[in-house]
């Protein structure tokens, strides 16, 4: 009897699964007894991490994206729509049209969204960089900046953990390269007692800030937006004056996992952190941002992750326990600016140590942007 595999997303974690499995099991699915459909929103892969070097116009759209089609491995089933519902009785993904796609292994990797309307106002008033749309118009707003004071605040949760550093190097140095730097102040906040929730990386970059003459503030969680005053408050009762006001929003799970009952109230699944199986569901694997594990949200996370759901599908369709095991492993580029980067590698059990930037780690990662298409092929 045919086996069948969903992947609900179409990202780097669900392409990375598909191809792999594809590949180890290619017999399997030119003789019909393997199926594996994905089933994306959209028609295009996004690389997302791009969007920052958008807002500074260093790229374009175009360049983030391409035809999930063409990336996929042609033996998999690749479907466009809207997911309703996970019906975990009926073993089937039903689709907002009605169709039903049954499975009988589910991996969700459907990712998470930002939500910026969680802060009042900030809509309104400040900008993001984590969509098309939102680098696009930042885009715009730092064409035009002609100094002033530009703050960046920070929502929890949020995806691309360092994220928030990296813009705050880079617009600083934007800004001296623009022949702005005298007349622009940048301010950073965060919202618990250091400069970033992991501790080495927060130690790291204290002495950075000082050296560059960032401001900080921290236990400052963004509550509301002035847009006509330009202020932003915390939940503490700061408020802060703002020319250009940059935000890393919250973010929340996908709205299709509340749908299916299967996720917390911010739609992330209660996820085993080793065997990445939801908690409850021998059947059902997640990674990436859907999960509820107390690791970064990031797109290096998502494929260690699809490198081991991969192995254990493999595994169990031939007949094995699918013993393969996550260890946490997490690697982030952070750029330092505009032409200098460092990076991080930790896992469950070995915290990060930062090196020190040099412009070699940035043009590691300048390549890597090029070649990230590799990576959800499954080749990188």
């Amino acid at each position: 009897m045919m086996k069948k595999i969903v992947i609900l997303g179409g990202g780097v974690g669900g392409t990375i699964v598909a191809n792999q499995v594809a590949r180890q099991m290619g017999q399997e699915l030119r003789n019909h007894e393997l199926e594996i459909t994905v089933i994306s929103e959209t028609s295009n892969h996004v690389y997302q991490p791009m969007f920052l070097y958008v807002a500074f116009d260093q790229v374009v759209p175009a360049e983030a994206q391409k035809p999930e089609r063409e990336i996929l491995d042609r033996h998999v089933k690749f479907q466009v729509g809207s997911a309703d519902r996970v019906d975990r009785d009926a073993k089937a993904v039903i689709m907002q049209d009605g169709t039903k796609i049954p499975y009988d292994y589910l991996v969700i990797a459907t990712g998470s969204r930002p939500a910026p309307e969680k802060i009042a106002g900030l809509e309104q008033g400040g900008y993001i960089f984590y969509t098309e749309e939102g680098a696009l118009k930042l885009r715009e707003a730092l064409h035009n900046f002609q100094g002033g004071r530009i703050v960046v605040t920070v929502g929890v949760p949020h995806k691309c953990p360092v994220a928030p550093l990296e813009f705050t190097f880079m617009v600083q140095e934007w800004a001296k390269a623009r022949g702005l730097g005298d007349k622009t102040e940048v301010v950073y906040t965060y919202p618990i007692g250091r400069l970033h929730s992991l501790e080495p990386v927060a130690n790291w970059a204290a002495p950075v800030f000082e050296e560059r003459g960032i401001e900080s503030h921290i236990f400052f969680n963004p509550e509301n937006v002035d847009a006509e005053k330009k202020t932003i408050t915390s939940l503490e009762g700061e408020t802060l004056n703002y020319d250009l006001l940059v935000a890393i929003p919250p973010h929340t799970g996908q709205e299709v996992i509340g749908r299916s009952g299967l996720g917390d109230a911010g739609n992330w699944i209660a996820t085993d952190r080793h065997s990445l199986r939801m908690e409850g569901a021998d059947d059902i694997f997640v990674l990436g941002d859907a999960t509820n594990l107390p690791i970064s949200k990031a797109g290096s996370t998502a494929h260690f992750e699809a490198d081991v759901v991969a192995s254990n599908l493999v595994n169990l369709l031939r007949g094995g326990l699918g013993s393969v095991r996550y260890d946490g492993k997490v690697f982030c580029f952070i750029e330092t600016g505009l032409k200098n980067a460092t990076y991080i590698q930790f896992d469950y059990t070995h915290p990060p140590k930062p090196q020190e930037p040099t412009e070699m780690i940035h043009m590691f990662k300048l390549a890597y942007n090029r070649m990230y298409w590799l990576t959800p092929a499954g080749v990188l």
